[in-house]
């Protein structure tokens, strides 16, 4: 077992080793890095130290494996312990340091309503965007779509009686609710199943999306669901009585489809005032509960995939960037991405004006993140990373804190870009509380402008002239995952986080998503999949890399690892796993994997455990009264 170490002082650390004692699977002699490397208190007697790690690791339900104890003295802390095998590495972090995180940090895991609720056509929600596209495209990888999902509607509690549904619904050729069928199993159960697992891990938030049509199904243009209303008071109210702040996103991905069959959505600016109103609904109902409200989830992947791309509902496209029956790749992003931006200022406008000084919790909104690394030193290529950044991320953050699109954007795209009046200026002023990123991985930029880059990712005028890559002479910029451009490339976090930090005034800034996806095998390879050695690794050392960036002065106050379930992953369906939890998609059991048990003692390690002092009441209001 190759050890890499720098010689300062010795170092005491209990390594936990998993063996196998199935031998058709694994050889006898094999041992596999389940859990992560501790450091023994030195100053404590070796069998009190073990049985109190043993006592953590009884919780780990891995059926089939020994577990083997070693404990290694180095005269130094080392950087990774190496197993005899390449793609296993288990980071050793330093624990002499104290923790990073304050104790009011919040740990947690994140979700979306349409990748996890399911109960698609249930107690009155209407149909959304993603309900229509996954039923009618053939963009999903395995033909799949979110009508059930992982259940999650009915899963994280109870709300239900014995008596069966009489009438399964039909619409537009959808088909059958499937739920009506499939969940009957769950109901007569009193549980909280998923907030249980939340609460399992000692995570002290969760962060959750609202589906809007579960709201308003038609929009303002039809009547309240009080039903809506109610499923997401009790899951507040469940999450609160554990101690778990709700963390709330008001759109992630999913809209009314009303509002794309009257108006094209987010190409016309009525988007924004149905979003201001469904804002101003959420807030009245929820607000004296919760303290953190994200507006849009991720709006520059929207923009992207949904009008240039053409992946995403309502999938709109032209040119090179697909076949699309409607669309115009080089304007529609901008005029989409214009409506999110001020749909996010009328919503924070609001808030600010009419509820925050009483509620007293912020608004912010959370961008997808990509940190960008220049292909070579040339100065071509920097400046190619810089307008990279600036029709990624600034392209929505730099107008919501400075009241403008970046000079590159303008520069580029002239007439292309529209342009905020001055009564869309003064909305902006509004800003925003926090910034939320998701942050998965990093890519190289080479430059389009003064280069010849025919036919590359990036190229054109509209993306910046910036060509996208994961590879420099041949070698990836991190190791590859399952999705495409993702890869593991923890110093990213620390780099993107510090880049924000600089541009935006160290504005607060939470970690709202970041993990790791493995391919699905099926359930034929359930032992790997609970096994993922790969997740540990990615958390590790994301979570070393953003502590850095913490240490350095960064205000970071929060991360959120996506996923707590494995989940419905968009195009890519049900053929990838995110989550802390394996979920068998057929039965929906939910199991621990080995990232389960390795964050639920990093968050006690780091002293996360501070949690709510916030007590549920339940809303006695009668969900009508939400009416405006």
């Amino acid at each position: 077992m190759p050890i890499s170490l720098s010689p300062v002082k010795p170092y005491c650390y209990t390594i936990f080793w998993g063996k196998s004692s199935s031998s058709s699977s694994i050889k006898t002699q094999e041992f596999l890095p389940v859990i992560e490397l501790i450091k023994i208190n030195r100053s404590k007697k070796r069998k009190t130290c073990l049985f109190i790690i043993m006592e953590d690791f009884s919780e780990l339900r891995f059926n089939g494996f020994l577990v083997l104890v070693i404990t290694l003295c180095f005269s130094s802390s080392p950087l990774f312990v190496l197993s005899e095998y390449a793609n296993r590495v288990v980071t050793v972090t330093d624990d002499q340091k104290n923790s990073n995180f304050s104790t009011n940090f919040l740990f947690g895991t994140a979700s979306s309503a349409y990748q996890f609720e399911g109960a698609f056509r249930s107690d009155g929600k209407g149909l959304n965007n993603w309900d229509v596209f996954t039923h009618k495209s053939d963009k999903i990888i395995d033909e799949s779509n979110g009508d059930i999902s992982v259940d999650h509607y009915n899963l994280y509690l109870a709300l239900y009686t014995n008596e069966k549904d009489q009438n399964p619904i039909y619409e537009e050729g959808l088909g059958v609710d499937s739920r009506n069928t499939h969940t009957n199993r769950w109901r007569n159960i009193e549980f909280l199943e998923d907030i249980e697992l939340m609460d399992s891990l000692g995570v002290n938030s969760y962060r959750f999306s609202i589906s809007w049509a579960r709201i308003l199904p038609r929009g303002r243009f039809g009547a309240i669901n009080s039903g809506g209303i109610q499923f997401y008071n009790n899951l507040i109210d469940a999450l609160l009585r554990k101690g778990i702040e709700p963390f709330v996103t008001l759109c992630h991905y999913d809209i009314p489809q009303e509002l794309e069959d009257r108006y094209r959505s987010w190409l016309s600016p009525q988007i924004q005032e149905d979003f201001r109103y469904y804002a101003d609904i959420c807030f009245e109902a929820f607000g004296d509960r919760v303290k953190y409200w994200g507006t849009l989830n991720e709006p520059n992947v929207v923009a992207l995939q949904s009008y240039q791309n053409g992946l995403y509902p309502p999938g709109r496209c032209s040119g090179v960037f697909g076949r699309c029956a409607f669309g115009d790749s080089k304007t529609e992003p901008f005029i989409a991405a214009h409506n999110m931006i001020l749909s996010h200022a009328s919503a924070v406008q609001l808030y600010r004006n009419k509820y925050q000084e009483e509620q007293k919790g912020s608004i912010g909104i959370v961008m997808n993140c990509i940190w960008f690394e220049p292909l070579s030193d040339s100065l071509a290529d920097k400046l190619a990373t810089e307008r990279a950044q600036s029709f990624f991320s600034n392209w929505f953050l730099d107008p919501i804190m400075y009241g403008r699109y970046p000079a590159e954007m303008q520069d580029i795209l002239g007439f292309r870009l529209p342009l905020f009046s001055e009564n869309d200026k003064k909305k902006l002023q509004s800003g925003s509380d926090f910034i939320g990123i998701n942050h998965y991985t990093s890519l190289y930029i080479k430059d389009c402008m003064f280069s010849s880059c025919p036919g590359a990712k990036g190229a054109s005028r509209t993306e910046g002239f910036a060509y996208l890559t994961g590879e420099k002479d041949g070698v990836p910029i991190g190791e590859p995952t399952s999705m495409n451009l993702y890869y593991v490339h923890p110093q990213g976090m620390e780099k993107m986080v510090t880049y924000l930090k600089e541009r935006y005034n160290n504005t607060p800034m939470y970690i709202a998503e970041n993990g790791y996806g493995k391919l699905n095998n099926g359930n034929a390879q359930v032992e790997d999949s609970l096994n993922d050695t790969k997740r540990v690794n990615f958390m590790s050392s994301y979570l070393d890399s953003l502590a850095n960036t913490i240490r350095k002065g960064a205000d970071v106050r929060g991360y959120f690892v996506w996923s707590l379930l494995d989940n419905f992953e968009w195009v890519y369906g049900y053929t990838r796993r995110f989550g802390l939890f394996y979920v068998d998609f057929t039965t929906l059991k939910r199991t621990p994997k080995l990232s389960a048990t390795w964050y639920k003692n990093f968050i006690a390690k780091n002293k996360a455990t501070t949690r709510s002092t916030l007590s549920a009441t339940n809303n006695q209001q009668d969900p009508q009264n939400y009416a405006m």
